[in-house]
């Protein structure tokens, strides 16, 4: 016999003999919410089998790339495995219960139509893009969420049966389960367990904390329960507590609890320490370390946020609670002078050449980006979170996005949309720090895709929200107003960063429209954003402030250019609005006298609102956060005006002869 003929008779043999000893048991790919329960199930025929030099790899069934619906996109080695006494084992989400034997990144498994396949060999093998192949393969199971099938990987991989996991309309509850006759059947997950129910039953070990996040001083105590009582010996368990920048410095406590025999719970004491030193939020993780055969860790893996009891504050407000005039803009001598006496597109742009000198201006990555953000947007109440700015609310600067979840998760969010203005991040894109930056001009408008003036700290789910809508009043399918019950506070920014980006880059423009023209500007790339007449009025009515002027002055340290709408406000209506073609000049802009002397209290406010500090005739007018007039009087000297307006936040503008000072309030 040749030679080569016997080494692949030994090879087929091999493979054969692998495929009989572990197989690939149960899938639970579609899971409900963002797929945080998703995990995969192996069977060995012996309990306790090695699964060194076995990896499990994910293909994409729907690839629309030269190789269609063939290529990798995840692959985990399992080396150091081995099933358990029930000759199971499960690798899923950290949410998952039991607790997986090994973790991976939650909505991490595709929900078909893909293929999942065990071989010999490592994760190296299989980098994300791999062909598929049946060299070396063990077992692979297709599966899809509707009746369409991975045709060409089951082609590959000699597969002849697709399984549905939404057969029975329940793909959200129910998993793809491997009977013991080889075919596949759909029905409520049993992570952990012989598909049939047979099979030793483990003693489970519950760990349960009193909260899921603790400041620096608490105290609080780890409760252990085991689903049976203990037999023949001791239970005896070590856990971790340790995890980067957390430290065994951080906390006191014992790391080994006992659960006597006969006996199911026992607790133990942990104090977090208060250093007395800023190190920002950190995170403890629990790992209960290997248990003795039988036992089974029900949850394990967990997370919790410790907060730095030390954190540093601003002496300015929040967008939702400003203030004014804390702030000073670090403006250059001379950096607008050439503006003056400029009027319509004369005026636009020189403004131009101002902000997009390429001399001048600096790109950075877009990387560098969330540096950037967690400085400029922090929560001037405590400086170990960001603003969220659509949603109102502080996050931890821990909760950055960093994989593909966004829940609970803050990210980037472009205020004019990436897909209109058609920004590109840079291939090899990494954080490369404010020394490290390259030219970019007004031409250059893919560069906005890291020009941090238009770039927010936002909750992710509501950036995800917010997609590519125009701006309007009132949410719409292709309008965005903000989340419900929040206040608007932060409207008047997205005004002057749009009105930045379209003086700043070539090509962007801001457009007006009435709801049924919105949809013929969300084309991609168009470069066009609306609506102009609302965002006229936002930067009217929502006035700049201290937040805003500082986050100004730090992306000045950055970019080495300023959003001049911020610094000079009445530049927008001498751009885009009702003053286009009257000359301009910097004294228009600045802060009038009547914003240091006028008081409009209480604030928050219930039935009534006190405006003070005037002299002579002056006017009230009390707008909604979308700009339409609820109240207004007249008055002199001071007023008392009953407030007949629901709860909720509003804009007070005060004119005092030529004088106007425009203040937010919060109505109870």
């Amino acid at each position: 016999m040749p030679q080569n003929l016997l080494a692949y008779l030994f090879l087929l043999l091999g493979m054969f003999s692998y495929s009989q000893n572990v197989v690939i048991n149960e899938i639970d790919a579609d899971t409900p919410g963002t797929d945080q329960l998703e995990f995969v199930e192996l069977k060995s025929t012996t309990p306790n089998f090695s699964l060194d030099g076995y990896v499990l790899v994910f293909f994409n069934g729907g690839s629309s790339t030269p190789f269609s619906g063939t290529l990798s996109y995840y692959a985990i080695d399992l080396d150091g495995l081995q099933t358990d006494f029930n000759g199971i084992i499960h690798i899923g989400n950290q949410l998952v219960t039991p607790t997986p034997f090994q973790l991976f990144p939650n909505s991490t498994i595709q929900n078909g139509p893909d293929v999942v396949a065990l071989y010999l060999g490592n994760a190296s093998d299989f980098e994300s893009g791999t062909v598929a192949t049946n060299s070396n393969l063990v077992d692979a199971l297709a599966y899809s969420g509707n009746n369409n099938q991975p045709a060409s990987l089951m082609n590959i991989l000699g597969i002849s049966n697709c399984t549905n996991e939404n057969r029975n309309n329940l793909a959200a509850s129910q998993s793809i389960q491997r009977k013991n006759d080889g075919t596949y059947e759909v029905k409520s997950p049993t992570p952990g367990m012989n598909n049939d129910g047979s099979g030793t039953i483990p003693n489970y070990i519950t760990v349960s904390f009193p909260q899921t996040s603790f400041n620096e001083g608490d105290s609080f105590n780890i409760t252990f329960t085991t689903s049976q009582p203990v037999q023949n010996q001791n239970l005896i368990m070590n856990f971790t507590l340790a995890n980067g920048n957390f430290n065994n410095q951080d906390f006191s406590g014992g790391l080994t609890v006992m659960i006597p025999v006969g006996q199911t719970t026992t607790q133990n004491g942990i104090i977090i320490r208060n250093d007395g030193i800023d190190e920002g939020d950190e995170e403890m993780k629990f790992i209960l370390q290997s248990l003795p055969i039988g036992y089974v860790s029900y949850n394990n893996n967990m997370i919790f946020r410790v907060n730095d009891a030390n954190f540093a504050t601003d002496p300015w407000g929040t967008p939702l609670n400003p203030t004014y005039n804390i702030v000073s803009p670090t403006i250059p001598q001379g950096y607008y002078s050439s503006l003056e006496g400029l009027s319509g597109n004369a005026l636009k742009q020189e403004l131009q050449n101002i902000i997009a000198n390429p001399a001048v201006v600096r790109l950075h990555s877009y990387a560098d980006i969330w540096e950037i953000l967690r400085n400029a947007d922090r929560n001037p109440a405590n400086n170990n979170q960001v603003w969220c700015m659509y949603v109102e609310q502080p996050m931890s600067k821990l909760d950055q996005q960093i994989t593909s979840s966004i829940v609970d998760k803050w990210n980037r969010e472009h205020i004019f949309c990436q897909s209109r203005g058609g920004f590109e991040v840079a291939q090899g894109d990494t954080a490369d720090g404010i020394n490290i930056w390259t030219t970019t001009s007004a031409a250059s408008r893919v560069d906005g895709v890291s020009d941090a003036h238009h770039i927010r700290a936002e909750n992710g789910q509501e950036n995800s929200s917010r997609n590519n809508k125009n701006y309007g009043p009132s949410n719409t399918t292709t309008v965005y107003a903000g989340p419900t019950g929040t206040h608007g506070s932060w409207r008047g920014d997205v005004a002057r960063a749009l009105f930045y980006m379209a003086v700043r880059f070539d090509g962007l423009n801001i457009v007006n429209g009435d709801p049924s023209e919105y949809l013929i500007n969300t084309t991609t790339s168009s470069g066009n954003i609306g609506d102009l007449a609302t965002l006229l009025v936002w930067n009217s009515l929502d006035p700049r402030d201290d937040f805003e002027m500082n986050r100004n002055n730090y992306i000045y340290t950055w970019q080495m250019n300023r959003n001049p709408f911020i610094d000079h406000p009445s530049l927008v209506d001498y751009i885009f609005g009702t003053n286009f073609g009257q000359p301009w000049s910097a004294t228009l802009s600045t802060q009038t006298p009547i914003d240091k002397k006028i008081a409009v209290y209480p604030n928050p406010a219930s039935d009534y609102l006190i405006v003070s500090g005037l002299e002579g005739v002056s006017k009230v007018e009390i707008y909604t956060i979308t700009g339409q007039l609820v109240q207004n009087i007249d008055f002199e000297n001071e007023v008392r005006i009953k407030l007949d307006i629901s709860a909720g936040m509003y804009l007070v503008k005060v004119t005092n002869g030529f004088q106007t000072s425009t203040k937010k309030i919060i109505v109870k």
